[in-house]
């Protein structure tokens, strides 16, 4: 194993990502000496083992204590075990399918049991030969201990019996008290099933031999008696009956007629098509009532019970009495007490889960030493224990060959995660909607509980519903934008989202968290904002003039025929001088707003030219800067955190998604390089002259408060004087010179003529 030298600290190297220092793991020393680092500068301190794009067997590896997260102790722990196992570390950080046998540390012990156990599994799958093992190799093991008698679990089957009596001995044990699976898939037994199979068959051997000592009363028939006591008891009630009301005929002879069926219970048969199991016949007494009659067994019986008296005859009668037709009532009473005293012995019954086997195979299986050699064969399967496990620890070692790394790279800093040619375990797929794709998706269980922490974030997330097309596959997923806009995303678009194995999955929204998603977004909200508050006033304002319109027309058409009817004289002429107060009304609304634009521009156009560019761009920073100040300190704020916290990661730094970062995890639809573009649109919408009669408007509202002001008039050239104009002015300035009284408007004199 490559470590440090003795007595001298690991040199760690970090680099500046998502805003926070994180570990940079570049060696096999850097894995080796992860259990030195500071926990508090770890990425993350616990992960889920399910909703992760992440090998599901490796995780559970890594989950020792199947509570279904993955810890820090947990991860160091198996980091420290993988680099005692191999020789040098650095071979983790390739993350190759297949493990080197040569890689293996054979100076460790852990290392010589894991490479014997690596060879043993190669040999077992016939590839003698092979320098490497895979997770393929080790992934079933009822293929690697198929061809095997031992496989260390401390489970045989009868497969592993060389003797046939011994493998039937298995079987028998399996059939009475169940079986455990062996690592070879095959059903077998343990030392604890075949010590349960001998107790009850020694207590079964006990028991039998109690009824033996009192054979005459509790086994009149031996072996045989068990099947004559349920012939016996078939009929007992139905014999019972008999002799009593045989007994009560004979007390009273007049009782014997009532006591047999009635011709009226048989007539009730008539309709019906009858059988040995129809159960109006099988009601009946089972011979006919006389006093004191003996019980036919063969001839003059109910038929709905023949069978059973034959059976009972047969099992019962013939063994004890001999070849009878007719059963006393005093035999009866003799067998009663006999069967009686068998059925006390059978509710003590000891040993049942072996009585299927009969007390003759029992006896065998306990004389025979088939206990014994049932334990040596267990114990000799033992012997390989260490080996067998250690199999599984080669299953260990090579899916933490391959994975590990990757596992460190997400969770001890999120390396994978801030790289982009790279994508993190906790990404789910790609978002396609509303002309972007969408990185950062992740799987989703429960909306409410998960939303309630992810707002947090400060990113704009989009929960949608995916399903998979042609199956009943489905999953929810949560989307961060971090390019563009929001102007069409909404509840309930539609888009494509494929998983990390390719495929495609639909895409419903289903709940949106807002937050900015862009500078250039905020840019343009205030003036979106304003267009669709003029919009909707608008709206308001010709709904309600349209509203207006039709009340007064209905109340004009009601007020016309009403007048219509009662005669009344027609309505009043027109009011001109009404109709003029309300166009000098509207004069003045547009007298004011010109002054108000004249005054904008005369204001803007007594700026110096340098000044003009500068007002311009205060007014829009007055206007949009607000907003884009707001959007920009919120996108600063971006956390992955929340996100992940939200679904049972400990995520233990501030990882941020700043702009430059965000903007790779959401791309905007662009034309590919080279691509040519026609500006050309048959269907683009056909231009209006009302834009260029506005331009004109403004342009003579300009014009007129620049004449107004004298702005235009020092901007026009200056024309030269005609010349009478000039002696015109020259005279009346020498007749000012002649009549200095001419003052307060009084008239001077006209000057005499020559």
């Amino acid at each position: 194993m490559a470590d440090s030298p003795p007595n001298k600290a690991h040199r760690w190297r970090f680099h500046r990502l998502g805003g926070f220092d994180q570990v940079r793991i570049e060696s096999g020393a850097d894995i080796c000496h992860l259990p030195e680092l500071d926990q508090k500068l770890w990425a993350a301190l616990s992960c889920p083992t399910s909703g992760v794009e992440f090998d599901s067997h490796t995780l559970q590896l890594l989950d020792t204590d199947g509570d279904g997260r993955i810890r820090a102790p947990e991860l160091l722990a198996a980091v420290s075990w993988t680099c005692t196992a191999l020789k040098t570390p650095d071979e983790l950080l390739a993350g190759s399918a297949g493990l080197p046998l040569a890689a293996i540390n054979d100076e460790s012990e852990v290392g010589r049991k894991l490479l014997k156990a690596a060879r043993r599994i190669l040999d077992n799958l016939d590839k003698q030969s092979a320098d490497t093992i895979t997770a393929e190799d080790t992934a079933d093991t009822n293929k690697i201990f198929a061809t095997t008698r031992f496989n260390g679990d401390g489970v045989v089957p009868p497969s592993s019996a060389e003797d046939e009596t011994l493998a039937k001995a298995i079987a028998d044990v399996i059939a009475c008290v169940g079986s455990a699976p062996d690592r070879s898939g095959a059903e077998g037994i343990s030392q604890e099933l075949a010590d349960r199979f001998f107790e009850e068959a020694t207590a079964h051997d006990q028991w039998w031999a109690e009824g033996e000592a009192d054979a005459s009363n509790i086994l009149p028939l031996g072996e045989a008696t068990e099947a004559a006591a349920k012939s016996f008891a078939a009929v007992k009630g139905k014999i019972d009956d008999f002799f009593t009301r045989a007994a009560l005929a004979a007390y009273d002879t007049s009782a014997a007629n009532p006591l047999n069926p009635a011709e009226a219970d048989y007539t009730a048969l008539l309709a019906q098509e009858l059988s040995a199991a129809t159960a109006q016949v099988a009601s009946f007494p089972v011979a006919r009532i006389e006093p004191e009659r003996n019980l036919p067994l063969a001839a003059g019986v109910n038929p709905a019970w023949a069978g059973a008296l034959a059976s009972f005859r047969m099992q019962v009668i013939v063994p004890l009495f001999g070849d009878a037709d007719e059963l006393t009532r005093e035999k009866w009473v003799d067998l009663s007490a006999r069967f009686a005293a068998y059925a006390a012995w059978q509710d003590g019954l000891r040993g049942a889960a072996v009585a299927p086997l009969g007390i003759v195979r029992v006896r065998e299986l306990l004389a025979d030493g088939s206990r014994e050699k049932i334990a040596a064969l267990i114990a000799e399967d033992r012997e390989l224990a260490d080996v067998a496990d250690s199999i599984e620890s080669v299953d260990r070692l090579v899916h933490y060959h391959q994975h590990l790394a990757t596992l460190l790279n997400n969770f001890v800093s999120l390396h994978d995660f801030y790289t982009p040619e790279k994508t993190a375990i906790f990404q789910a797929g790609t978002l396609f909607l509303d002309g972007r794709s969408c990185d950062l998706c992740v799987r989703v269980d429960d909306v409410g509980a998960h939303s309630a922490l992810s707002g947090l974030s400060r990113t704009y997330l989009a929960y949608c519903n995916c399903k998979r097309r042609g199956g009943s596959e489905a999953m929810t997923i949560v989307a961060a934008f971090t390019a563009g806009d929001a102007d069409n995303l909404m509840v309930g678009r539609n888009g494509l989202f494929y998983d990390r194995k390719g495929n495609d999955w639909d895409a419903t929204i289903t709940k949106i968290i807002e937050h900015p998603i862009s500078v250039s977004q905020a840019f343009w909200s205030p003036y979106k904002r304003i267009a669709r508050m003029i919009g909707e006033q608008i709206e308001k304002f010709a709904g309600a003039r349209e509203k207006a319109v039709e009340a007064s027309a209905a109340k004009g058409i009601a007020d016309t025929s009403a007048k219509v009817e009662t005669g009344k004289a027609a309505p009043a002429p027109f009011d001109i001088a009404k109709f003029a107060g309300i166009f000098a009304a509207i004069g003045l609304a547009l007298g004011a707003l010109g002054t108000a634009l004249a005054s904008v521009v005369t204001g803007f156009m007594g700026l110096s030219w340098w000044q003009m560019p500068l007002a311009l761009a205060g007014l829009v920073l007055i206007i949009s800067g607000p907003s884009m100040l707001m959007a920009y300190m919120k996108l600063r704020q971006r956390n992955l955190g929340p996100i992940l916290d939200a679904n049972g990661w400990a995520v233990n730094t501030l990882a941020r998604i700043n702009i430059p970062f965000g903007s790779t995890l959401t791309a905007v639809a662009e034309l590919p390089r080279g691509a040519e573009r026609s500006m050309r649109d048959p269907y683009a919408e056909k231009r209006r002259p009302w834009r260029f009669y506005l331009f004109l408007i403004l342009l003579l509202v300009a014009l007129g408060a620049l004449w107004k002001t004298g702005h235009l008039a020092q901007w026009l050239p200056q024309s030269a004087p005609p010349e009478q104009a000039v002696q015109a002015t020259a005279a009346d300035k020498a007749a000012e010179a002649a009549a200095p009284g001419a003052k307060d408007g009084a008239a001077a004199p006209a000057p005499e003529a020559k």
